[in-house]
């Protein structure tokens, strides 16, 4: 596995990253002996790059991590956030970016990881009730205690992270990124350019519906999240359907998974972006990584540009709560 370098400051990770999110939390049924094979097989292969968050669970994903990881935190870059808050129940009770909780929210992380500092740590959402340089400062004041080597955002709009960069400087921007979410193209992307700003690209499967593996809600989970998502509803599952299928007879004609095609575009629009697609299945994993050495042409790129154009995807990319804490 290739590796590529975020932000200026020095952190390098693996090209292709894991989000575990789903180990623990929104899609469905899970099972931690399989999540935590799936970890170890993805440092075997290089993918290295392992994001999680402390809402997610919430709390159980890093303690799932954490455990995975036990016997070879020196082969791993690891990435968790704060700022979305949610008590022990799972009920959310909003965002918080105010200096006291940045450091306490750290401690619990760490404790949960079980590790002694955290690689690279992003504030999850923008508190908009706090300035950006007061909860920068207190995530500088981590890096200067040796608690946090590398600082990150998420979902933040470009004048914040204008901001936030000149506060401390920021090594990774992470946003959703996609075929269907081409939003960081008009301003965010060139934004991080800018700056010197590495890009980690969540969701970049469309939260799984550019794999061609969903047709209907029925394939997910009663209790999966994407049951609600607007972009699985009604007209608009039709839409982004059509949309997959453009995309899957691309990938025929390539010779690979409409995964790994989707995947490859993200590597291919430029070294400064990593992909952190998320799964909980080894074979999935291994489909994934197959991404990184798939090549793909001058050609190949038009007829994806074609296949799915900016803008082609149905619906907003969040339920209107999750709209209201992006971009902040």
């Amino acid at each position: 596995m290739r590796q590529r370098t975020l932000g200026t400051q020095g952190l390098t990770v693996s090209a292709l990253g894991l989000g575990c999110m789903g180990m623990s939390d929104f899609y469905g049924a899970y099972d931690d002996t399989a999540s935590v094979a799936t970890i170890h097989r993805a440092i075997d292969l290089g993918v290295s790059f392992l994001d999680t968050a402390d809402v997610y669970g919430p709390f159980t994903n890093e303690r799932l991590v954490g455990r995975a990881i036990g016997d070879r935190r020196d082969r791993v870059v690891l990435a968790t956030k704060f700022g979305n808050v949610r008590d022990e129940t799972g009920a959310w009770k909003g965002v918080n970016g105010r200096p006291e909780y940045v450091r306490a929210a750290c401690d619990a992380s760490l404790q949960r990881l079980g590790v002694d500092h955290i690689d690279l740590y992003y504030q999850h959402r923008v508190d908009r009730t706090v300035p950006i340089e007061d909860t920068v400062g207190a995530m500088a004041d981590l890096v200067r205690a040796g608690k946090v080597r590398y600082l990150g955002l998420s979902e933040a709009a470009p004048a914040t992270i204008r901001r936030a960069h000149a506060a401390h400087p920021i090594s990774a921007l992470q946003t959703e990124y996609s075929l269907w979410t081409r939003d960081p193209e008009a301003e965010v992307l060139p934004t991080c350019r800018a700056l010197g700003i590495g890009f980690v690209a969540y969701s970049p499967l469309g939260r799984g519906f550019l794999s061609g593996r969903i047709r209907r809600l029925d394939d997910l989970a009663a209790d999966d999240a994407r049951r609600s998502h607007p972009r699985f509803q009604g007209d608009n599952l039709q839409r982004n359907l059509d949309l997959v299928a453009r995309v899957e007879a691309v990938a025929r004609a390539k010779g690979c998974t409409p995964a790994q095609l989707a995947i490859a575009w993200l590597l291919a629009r430029g070294t400064d972006i990593v992909p952190i697609p998320g799964t909980k299945r080894i074979a999935t994993l291994e489909e994934n990584a197959g991404a990184a050495a798939l090549a793909l042409t001058a050609a190949d790129l038009a007829e994806i540009e074609a296949a799915a154009p900016a803008g082609a995807a149905a619906g907003p990319r969040y339920p209107e709560r999750g709209m209201a804490t992006i971009n902040g």
